[in-house]
């Protein structure tokens, strides 16, 4: 009886873990369903506690704050987008169309995702320095990482006329949440759809050699 004891106590803090990062992931998805539902200068911290069961101190214990809540938000749409099967198709090939389709398969899974919360982050920006900057990071970094993949291609694998900052600019403008809200809500085209066109017009208006 007394090792059955032992045995408990000795996964007591593992339960206290598991159960601190249940509390948290309730709290997260308990501020999303709010946030997109009511906005984010409607949507209070006692709210969302009150969504998720818990104390206003837990929230502020978790998160801190309501920016906190959607950087968290932010890093964890990251990862369900796949980000390390990103990064693993970009290294698995030195194909330049493989590279432009595993950017564009990526940025499809972020905006089927996470769509509303960029553009609650977005709109919240307005009047939150702290998720202006947050966007503005997440845009930077996307850039830098085109940067990246652009640089690595031989000279002579972006069209004629093209230098790599010209290049990140037009895939900006063509894989973004815009262009993706526009053709899935207002077009009724699918996200496979849209991953598909953009691999193509990427290579069209990127690559020397489209085909």
């Amino acid at each position: 009886m007394m090792e059955q004891e032992s045995g408990r106590r000795r996964y007591n803090s593992l339960r206290r873990v598991a159960q601190a990062h249940q509390t948290r992931a309730e709290i997260a998805d308990a501020a999303r369903r709010l946030f997109i539902a009511q906005g984010w200068a409607a949507t209070t911290v006692r709210d969302v506690a009150r969504e998720a069961g818990v104390s206003v101190p837990t929230v502020y214990a978790a998160y801190q704050n309501k920016p906190g809540l959607v950087r968290a938000l932010a890093d964890a749409a990251d990862l369900s987008a796949g980000l390390p099967q990103m990064i693993d198709e970009l290294e698995g090939t030195s194909e330049p169309r493989a590279h432009l389709a595993a950017m564009a398969g990526y940025d499809r899974r972020v905006y089927e995702r996470a769509g509303d919360l960029i553009a609650l982050i977005r709109e919240a920006g307005r009047t939150e320095p702290e998720l202006a900057e947050l966007y503005v990071q997440a845009r930077r970094e996307a850039d830098q990482t085109r940067v990246q993949v652009f640089s690595s291609w031989p000279r002579g694998t972006l069209r004629h006329g093209l230098d790599v900052p010209v290049a990140v600019d037009i895939y900006a403008a063509l894989c973004n949440i815009d262009v993706y809200t526009t053709l899935t809500v207002e077009r009724s085209w699918s996200p496979d759809r849209i991953e598909e066109w953009w691999g193509l017009a990427l290579a069209r208006e990127l690559l020397s050699h489209p085909e």
